[in-house]
């Protein structure tokens, strides 16, 4: 029986994008399927705000931050918490990811056009030792035309590719099975499921309307995570992190995860499905898109941060700076949610949603949007949140406001006078430039980093100052997001059984692969490193199937 393609891919996404084009610039030919309709070409890295991981770069050197491979990987190990036997692939995964992302991951994009925003962000800043989990500098370089700008570069090489033969796109394309022949992988077969002619990233039909079966010599699964199947999510949630009774999402409902357990029925080994990348910071969309649409908040490090019971939280957990350790308390409050409590002043400069289209600056690559946006007034879509968000409410007074906090969750357990307290406690630690408390420390040592100075960080004031309200309160709710584990494989992204050795014809890239050998990222991201490990594992995973082809 003939084959189809010299590779087949699974998942239309960026890490698909890469791997078909890298094998289609090697002259191969590939059949890239996907259960989605066109209009998703791209997938989730299509919404994404664009954030990539760059070690010692040009814009780091401009604003003088001193960055080197030696320090990312110690702030890369720190985060990572290596502790497993099934961690040899990941941690050498991680130590080649920073390679790439202190060598040639910026020229090689750069070459294909892609360009980033001059002030770097300073995303996941730790808080604790220098061994421990964080970045020690600013490494959040934001693409220019945010996620959009990311792909741009794949899809046209693809459409390209496509026009002169090379790749052949099978979308509404459902694969089922990988099939076996002789110890080897050389095919798929599935369901074509009925036209779809639904808004990117909307739910669409699962009506099979016939189905199929394809031959290829190498199959490249890179089909995503589980983030969008809560069932998956709640399968695998670690006991270390309790287990949480509501859950949005922030990623659409195609982010299914089957794909997943199809691979580890044809012999892929998974390992790391405990580890995740959820976030504490989500709220409700006032205008979805998917099923429990959540948006992320990014927040600058500003905000007062409270328990449901309204107990300050302590550091690390700060908004910014340690995504799990905050999720890790959250949990053992025996709630889900939490509040940020903050005022005019600190939302007009700290808070951005996380996405393409919630930056419309940066998407549409406008810089007299974005110099409005720095020079001061809340962001558009911030001011629609704050207008129609279920999650927000503004008040003038802290009375009314605490009112409306316990109206909104029904749980009646914030006690005006002791939020209150804390705040007033907080708020007289700004009268001297020293303190002991650990905010407001960190917010003066942000404020040391120009680029934070001048977009991201207000000065340090009391929250209660009726020249900085209205006061504002945001109910904080778990996001699912990403997968940190996945599909065992080794440096050149063959995936690999249970005994070690490859499953014969199979290779995995982006978050299916847990973005390289089944969990580079460990137990912690350094944020950035989601979209650069699409790239770098389908570049990888594409360059190695077309030698073996």
């Amino acid at each position: 029986m003939a084959y189809d393609a010299d590779a087949i891919v699974i998942g239309a996404g960026l890490a698909g994008l890469v791997a078909a084009t890298e094998l289609a610039d090697a002259g191969k030919r590939v059949i890239i399927l996907d259960q989605e309709p066109e209009q998703t070409l791209g997938g989730q890295a299509w919404r994404s705000f664009g954030g990539l991981f760059f070690v010692d770069s040009p814009e780091q050197r401009r604003l003088r931050i001193r960055d080197l491979r030696a320090l990312a990987l110690q702030d890369w190990m720190g985060s990572a918490a290596f502790d497993r036997d099934e961690d040899h692939w990941p941690r050498r995964w991680a130590e080649a990811y920073i390679d790439f992302a202190a060598g040639e991951k910026r020229s090689w994009l750069h070459a294909q056009g892609m360009r980033w925003f001059p002030v770097v962000g300073w995303a996941e800043r730790g808080g604790s030792l220098a061994t421990g989990h964080g970045n020690s500098v600013p490494r959040f370089h934001i693409t220019w035309g945010t996620g959009t700008g990311v792909v741009e570069p794949f899809i046209r090489r693809a459409r390209e590719a496509e026009q002169n033969g090379r790749i052949s796109f099978r979308f509404r394309h459902r694969v089922t099975a990988l099939v076996t022949n002789a110890g080897s992988v050389d095919g798929v077969e599935g369901e074509i499921l009925v036209p779809s002619d639904v808004k990117r990233s909307e739910p669409s039909s699962r009506i099979v309307a016939g189905s199929f079966r394809l031959r290829a010599q190498a199959i490249i699964v890179s089909s995503g995570g589980i983030g969008g199947n809560h069932h998956l999510v709640r399968r695998n949630w670690p006991r270390r992190l309790g287990t949480p009774k509501h859950l949005i999402s922030g990623v659409p409902d195609h982010v299914d995860g089957l794909m997943l357990g199809i691979a580890e029925r044809a012999g892929a080994h998974l390992i790391n499905g405990d580890r995740m990348w959820h976030y504490v910071e989500g709220v409700h969309n006032w205008d979805p898109i998917w099923t429990k649409h959540a948006i992320r908040i990014l927040p600058g490090p500003s905000s007062l941060w409270f328990d449901a019971d309204g107990n300050r939280l302590p550091a690390p957990c700060m908004p910014g700076f340690d995504t799990l350790s905050t999720l890790d308390y959250i949990m053992k409050s025996g709630y889900d949610y939490s509040w940020f409590v903050l005022n005019q002043t600190i939302v007009k400069k700290e808070f951005t949603l996380s996405g393409s289209e919630q930056n419309p600056d940066f998407t549409s690559k406008s810089w007299r949007q974005v110099a409005k946006r720095a020079l001061g007034g809340v962001p558009a879509p911030v001011q629609a949140f704050l207008d129609n968000g279920e999650d927000f409410i503004v008040e003038k007074e802290l009375p009314d406001l605490v009112w409306r906090m316990n109206a909104l969750t029904g749980d009646n357990l914030i006690d005006e006078r002791r939020l209150r307290a804390q705040i007033e406690a907080r708020d007289r630690e700004v009268d001297n430039p020293y303190t002991k408390d650990a905010q407001i420390t960190a917010i003066r040592g942000a404020r040391n980093y120009i680029g934070d100075r001048l977009v991201r960080v207000v000065p340090p004031h009391k929250i209660l100052d009726p020249k900085h309200g209205p006061l504002i309160a945001v109910r904080l709710n778990i996001l699912t997001r990403k997968s940190l584990g996945g599909i065992e494989t080794d440096l050149s992204a063959r995936a690999l059984k249970a005994d070690g050795e490859p499953l014969a014809g199979v290779y995995a890239a982006g978050e299916a692969a847990g973005f390289g050998g089944g969990g580079m990222h460990g137990y912690n991201s350094l944020e950035g490193t989601f979209l650069g490990g699409c790239i770098f594992s389908g570049r990888i995973a594409g360059r190695a199937a077309a030698k073996s082809v």
